[in-house]
């Protein structure tokens, strides 16, 4: 019966050991993924802002620019694109929409994402795009990979529809949470002037013949959760100038905006509950359930080892000699 139940043991002791690297290697890659019909909304604030006035073409300090980030999963395009990819694809359709203080809209730019659920590498198809115009992304946007790592990345600017590194700078701690904390710099650029313009009647074909630019840098900083590749808070430094051209009546440049951008207080609170819940999770996938396992595992098989010594002991000697019968005399 004893050896009966250490075989018993043994197989399970041998199924944990085998089942714990397939949660963390096989299973998990397969399962973490992110859900094609996501849909999540942010507001970014930027106090004390310096503002273009199209009515006087002069730049004026105003109290508060607020920003508006929307990303809403397109279901039935991610289904389209994953039957000619091979592979499950997310397609995130996003909008930044800048309002003033009185809240009118300053500008807004939508923006067709295409990636794979599981990695948030790009996936390039027909519809990739920003403010309309085709685009070919290199690297991540919005969220980093499951496990981020402590490296630099290549992060998609949509001003100027490229990729540049965004650079891992250390751990920190945000609100509780342990972080790895990326910066990139995008020098000033020459960019295209948005499709929907804030003036009605202006289009950015009729600046364009004015001979007037768009420039634009920005220092983004990322604070990311690495297990879940969430960034719990977000913030830019952004500038925007227009230069040249009749329409600034022989100025050099203009200040078009310009301000510090963070995320709203009560948005920080969410984003950190949220990524907070979804870390637990991965991290049963991929810490806690396979290191729970191997433990059972090496306990089961102490347990079967004990079982099958103890099967093979010999009987205690003093019972054998007492079972043992007396010779009968003649």
């Amino acid at each position: 019966m004893r050896r009966k139940a250490s075989l018993i043991l043994l197989a399970l002791a041998v199924f944990c050991a085998a089942l714990s690297p397939l949660l963390r290697w096989y299973v998990f890659p397969r399962v973490a993924k992110i859900p094609a019909g996501q849909y999540q909304d942010m507001v970014l604030e930027a106090k004390d802002a310096t503002l273009l006035d199209y009515a006087t073409m002069k730049a004026k300090k105003v109290p508060e620019v607020t920003v508006v980030q929307t990303l809403k999963g397109n279901v039935e395009a991610s289904e389209r694109i994953e039957r000619t990819a091979g592979r499950d694809v997310v397609v995130w359709d996003s909008l930044s929409y800048v309002q003033g203080p009185d809240g009118k809209m300053v500008s807004k730019l939508p923006e067709r994402y295409i990636f794979d659920a599981h990695t948030q590498e790009p996936v390039h198809a027909t519809g990739e795009s920003v403010d309309g115009d085709p685009v070919r992304r290199d690297g991540i946007e919005f969220k980093w990979p499951f496990r981020t790592e402590k490296r630099d990345y290549e992060y998609f600017d949509a001003q100027t529809r490229t990729s540049a590194p965004i650079h891992y700078e250390g751990t920190r701690t945000f609100r509780g949470v342990g972080v790895y904390y990326f910066e990139q710099t995008i020098p000033w650029t020459k960019v295209p002037f948005p499709k929907v313009m804030p003036v009605k009647g202006i289009t950015a074909r009729s600046v364009a013949r004015t001979g007037t630019t768009r420039w634009y840098t920005t220092v983004r900083r990322f604070w990311v959760e690495p297990v879940t590749g969430a960034p719990v808070y977000g913030e830019e430094i952004h500038k925007e100038e227009l230069r040249g051209g009749t329409l600034l009546g022989g100025r050099a440049e203009v200040t078009a905006f310009s301000g510090h951008v963070k995320m709203r207080e009560d948005y920080i609170e969410h984003t950190v509950a949220l990524v907070k819940s979804n870390r637990t999770l991965v991290l049963l996938m991929t810490s806690y359930l396979p290191w729970g396992l191997l433990v059972l595992g090496a306990a089961l098989l102490s347990l079967s080892l004990y079982l099958e010594a103890r099967g093979r002991r010999p009987d205690d000697p003093a019972t054998v000699r007492a079972a043992r019968p007396e010779p009968v005399s003649a």
